[in-house]
């Protein structure tokens, strides 16, 4: 009689532990080693220690800006963040009209997607920004910034959220539905925990480029952390520190976001394996 495969997660045992925590511990030695020769390199070109350090609580966002307003990478997180929230909410309509069987709702979810994904970044926020005023349409800086961003990543987010959506399996939703479970619960209780699986990774992806790319609203006169670190280094001549040290904040606050990408892969990884 065959054997009957046992269903219960396995232990994790010692020599698994071992090899896990020493797979760790050589690969946080090769970060280090590797960022040790990084540094190394940049001690050697001659770099101004005291003026980064001089102009370092401007670029994090420790000091206000001359208006009273904040900036630097404060202003970077803050025009993220918005820009995140926003960005889910339009994802999330416009994913759910790309699954409508309306036509009405399908084909503006399909236009949007496809003109927002089709032009680039920049041209939207110069056309927000710049050419919007000339039809009596005048948004901020900041405003047209979070827009640009919001709309350009939610049309890349809805296809991510429709494909996350789709590779649960129909079988299980018409189950509950079956059961007399109500829509909204199967929904929240069986599509969703699957679905998100599926959509975190790219969607971290997605929002750790949002990060980099809220870089391109200096060109509005934001004085965020790339405005602030041309403009110092356009005043001091010293564009290697300035520009060094804004690629170092902006890796820093990508690897955050990386951190928190992989504690939500792993929670929803241990709720599929309960």
């Amino acid at each position: 009689m065959p054997q009957i495969p046992d269903s219960q997660p396995k232990v994790e045992t010692p020599e698994r532990w071992h090899h896990a925590h020493a797979f760790k511990f050589k690969t946080g030695l090769t970060w280090l080693i590797l960022l040790s020769l990084l540094l190394g390199t940049f001690s050697k070109m001659g770099l101004d220690w005291s003026l980064i350090g001089q102009k370092l609580p401007f670029l994090l966002g420790l000091r206000l800006s001359p208006d009273g307003f904040i900036q630097g990478a404060a202003l970077t997180i803050m025009i993220t963040a918005c820009s995140m929230f926003f960005c889910l909410l339009i994802g999330l309509i416009t994913a759910l009209g790309r699954m409508s069987k309306n036509a009405l709702a399908f084909g503006c979810a399909t236009f949007y997607a496809s003109l927002f994904r089709g032009t680039p970044l920049l041209v939207q926020v110069l056309i927000i920004y710049l050419a919007l005023p000339q039809v009596g349409i005048v948004l901020g800086a900041l405003s047209s910034g979070i827009i640009a961003l919001s709309m350009n990543y939610g049309a890349y987010l809805a296809e991510t959220i429709r494909s996350g959506v789709l590779s649960v399996p129909r079988g299980q939703q018409e189950a509950a539905l079956a059961l007399g479970v109500s829509r909204w619960t199967v929904a929240v209780h069986v599509t969703a925990p699957q679905a998100l699986r599926i959509i975190i990774p790219p969607a971290g992806s997605m929002f750790i480029s949002m990060l980099k790319d809220s870089s391109l609203v200096s060109l509005m006169g934001l004085w965020e952390l790339n405005f602030l670190a041309q403009s110092y280094g356009r005043s001091t001549y010293r564009y290697m520190e300035m520009l060094a040290t804004a690629a170092a904040i902006y890796w820093i606050m990508s690897i955050v976001l990386e951190l928190l990408q992989s504690r939500l892969e792993r929670r929803f990884a241990q709720g599929q394996r309960r």
